[in-house]
């Protein structure tokens, strides 16, 4: 059995919105059945609507206006490719706390891959919306994987989205979607962004080794030096507040990410100066959890069995200790976020990546974030994202400690972390 546990960018221009839809039947949100299409996605031409047989009825009815026919979609050009990795085994690396072990994994590429199109509504009352889709294979190329990952995505949205409080800005909007005659599933994103926060990091970390390459950074004038970090500073702070808004907002819906990393979080702009503007959402909810009491207590789904498996390891048992692991371990993927984007963004190109950075966290250090700290400060390289940490009399480094703190019942909630003062950019 393959236990498919986060998403990771492969072969992308850009890691667009990316969610996914389900095969037909009817989830805890009802909607209308999709529509299948009588030509192969092959040959799909470039902005030309879908031709589409009759659709077939539902026994229940729908409470969310999605788009679900064809025609009333255009699909424009190829924007990329992504797949996931595969967790096929955990080893225990013991930890010195009674909460259970840290996780080690073997990993690998795994068969789902997704495909990311232009495309916008021709028709109704959205006529005219951008969107994006994502597209899963049918089962004879994806498995029976890609459903029960698009029956998931989808139910996800379906169910966030109906909430009476209405959505965060912080969450990627569903507008509809349909299936082809292969099997595909195609979900519709309002297209709120063509950028993730990994393609932000990487991008900033070039542009720090081009400067350095072409000679320029000792040559800055210093004002305008301090300026330029004062900016990148603000900009990963009021990506890191967008994103912990959204996961706050899943939370209190008693919806897990559990994919939770910088491919997830679709930027609106990368440019710093336009940070004021900024707009971060989630996005990659095919692994997302369903953590109300019932269903902690069936524990069912193969997409959520090794978060169980963890949460067993660290003792928790009851449905409560359950639910209260699962909350941690999604604030535990938010701490490795935070240290990504306090890392890779202040370092030039290839200095760290996100894989070097948990290892160092957690097999080198354990988890001890002032260890950390003390081996970074004598790497030069690493010095503008420890001074970055520093602020506040070292916030960074407080926060970062307690959303990775061995012992799951000690990490803070996604709301405090919102309201942590490293967060409120109050240390700027």
């Amino acid at each position: 059995m393959i236990d498919l546990i986060v998403y990771e960018q492969f072969n992308s221009h850009s890691s667009l919105t990316s969610l996914c839809f389900g095969f037909c039947f009817c989830f805890c949100v009802s909607i209308n059945l999709i529509q299948r299409t009588m030509l192969p996605l092959s040959l799909l031409p470039i902005s030309l609507p879908l031709q589409t047989q009759k659709p077939r009825a539902l026994s229940c009815k729908a409470t969310l206006n999605l788009v679900t026919d064809p025609d009333s979609f255009q699909v424009g050009r190829l924007l990329g490719s992504y797949g996931f990795i595969n967790i096929t085994s955990y080893s225990g690396l013991q930890s010195s706390s009674t909460s259970g072990q840290f996780k080690t994994q073997d990993v690998g590429e795994g068969s789902v891959k997704i495909r990311l199109y232009e495309g916008r509504v021709v028709q109704g009352p959205l006529a005219g919306s951008s969107v994006v889709f994502k597209v899963y294979p049918g089962q004879r190329a994806g498995g029976t994987e890609a459903d029960m990952m698009a029956a998931n995505e989808l139910n996800s949205h379906a169910f966030l989205q109906s909430s009476p409080k209405g959505i965060s800005q912080n969450l990627l909007m569903l507008i509809g979607g349909f299936e082809t005659t292969t099997g595909e599933q195609w979900l519709a994103f309002r297209n709120d962004g063509i950028y993730s926060a990994a393609d932000y990091a990487k991008l900033s970390s070039e542009k720090l080794s081009k400067s350095r390459s072409l000679g320029v950074g000792m040559s800055w004038n210093y004002f305008e030096r301090e300026e330029m970090v004062r900016r990148k500073r603000f900009f990963v702070i009021k990506l890191l507040q967008g994103a912990m808004r959204g996961l706050a907002f899943m939370h209190e819906r008693e919806r897990l990410h559990q994919s939770l990393g910088p491919s997830s979080v679709v930027l609106n702009t990368i440019t710093e100066r336009d940070a004021a503007y900024l707009v971060p959402r989630l996005r990659d909810l095919a692994f997302s959890v369903d953590i109300r009491y019932p269903y902690v207590e069936e524990g069912r789904g193969i997409l959520s069995e090794q978060l169980w498996r963890r949460a067993a390891a660290a003792g928790a048992i009851t449905a409560f200790e359950k639910r209260d692991f699962a909350i941690a371990d999604d604030i535990y993927e938010a701490g490795l976020l935070l240290a990504y984007l306090a890392f890779v963004p202040f370092c030039e190109s290839g200095i760290i990546d996100s894989l070097s950075l948990q290892r160092l966290l957690e097999n080198t250090f354990q988890l001890d974030i002032e260890a950390t700290r003390e081996y970074c400060l004598a790497d030069d390289r690493l010095l503008e994202a420890v001074k970055f940490l520093d602020l506040g009399d070292g916030a960074g480094w407080e926060l970062l400690q307690a959303m990775l703190n061995p012992d799951y019942r000690k990490r803070p909630i996604a709301e405090a972390v919102v309201k942590h003062r490293f967060m409120t950019g109050g240390v700027l």
